[in-house]
């Protein structure tokens, strides 16, 4: 069982206090399993009316307004607001990358990935966090209710960096697990030497509501180094020695744009969300500010 320090760690009082007035907005319409807490723009049958239409032979007769029927002499079908049941899912890339800077890059994917999935407790959104290519050999919980906080929280301060399994094998696998349509948050840095866009297809063909957080540290937006250096790739050890100039560094600073304008681009001409997050950003400031103006959270 997670303890207090431990839910501090990753979600502040004052953090949980703004969370709870928020909740996720899907931009397509899910069919639920089960009945939640909010509206539905599908029509359906639940408790709150939102129009008529003309009956049609094979239409439930139960739904007929016969007081109208009896003004009008016309058969009239009610229509309700369906309440429906939102899935959201955090990936969260917890390979050797991540680890980089401070705090490191998955502890920021950890912090909002909780602070997301809280959101949708809150609103008894069907919740599932989980870990890509990590050591933990059993997906994450499906949550759902503030009480599954504690669950949500230990789950994540269980999560290590891990075995280096390319993005798209780590999605390929959650998604041959997962057939639920819902919004789905990846939280990486697309550092991947196999690419990313095997991974985002994936996603696609799911056809979920796909948010692509691109987290990079401050440190690999504005490298301050200088001299002779030798590098050493933290996934596959490969070696490179370096003499770090102006010239590297501005030529750095062109492959990084065009790294991001290619990412944020692949994503938009497929109607997926992107969102470049610099771990220097607040956690609550890019919920409440950033997610929020791309519609993930109102």
């Amino acid at each position: 069982m997670a303890t207090i320090s431990d839910d501090q760690k990753i979600l502040s009082p004052h953090l949980l206090a703004q969370l709870e007035r928020m909740e996720l907005v899907s931009r397509k319409v899910f069919r639920g399993r089960m009945k939640g807490e909010r509206k539905s723009r599908r029509k359906g049958q639940s408790v709150e009316f939102a129009d008529f239409r003309n009956y049609v032979p094979g239409d439930d007769l139960r739904f007929i307004d016969w007081n109208l029927y009896a003004r009008l002499d016309k058969m009239f079908l009610k229509l309700f607001l369906e309440e429906e049941d939102l899935h959201f899912y955090a990936l969260i890339d917890v390979s050797a990358s991540m680890e980089f800077g401070d705090p490191s890059k998955l502890q920021y994917a950890k912090q909002l990935a909780a602070a997301l999935g809280y959101v949708g407790l809150c609103r008894a959104d069907r919740v599932k966090l989980e870990a890509l290519g990590g050591t933990r050999s059993n997906p994450g919980p499906v949550l759902r209710g503030k009480p599954s906080l504690w669950r949500m929280i230990e789950y994540l301060n269980s999560i290590q960096p891990g075995a280096n399994m390319p993005l798209a094998q780590g999605v390929k696998e959650f998604c041959l697990r997962n057939s639920g349509k819902g919004i789905v948050v990846l939280l990486t840095d697309l550092m991947d030497k196999s690419g990313y866009e095997s991974a985002l297809r994936f996603l696609l063909a799911q056809r979920m509501d796909v948010y692509v957080v691109h987290i990079l540290s401050p440190e690999e937006v504005n490298p301050e180094v200088a001299g002779d250096l030798k590098l050493v790739d933290c996934e596959d050890a490969d070696v490179a020695e370096v003499t770090v100039s102006k010239p590297l560094l501005d030529r750095y600073q062109q492959t990084l744009a065009a790294f991001i304008n290619g990412a944020r681009d692949f994503c938009a001409r497929r109607g997926m969300m992107y969102l470049l997050a610099n771990t220097e950003t607040p956690v609550d400031v890019l919920v409440s500010k950033y997610l929020r103006e791309r519609g993930l959270v109102r």
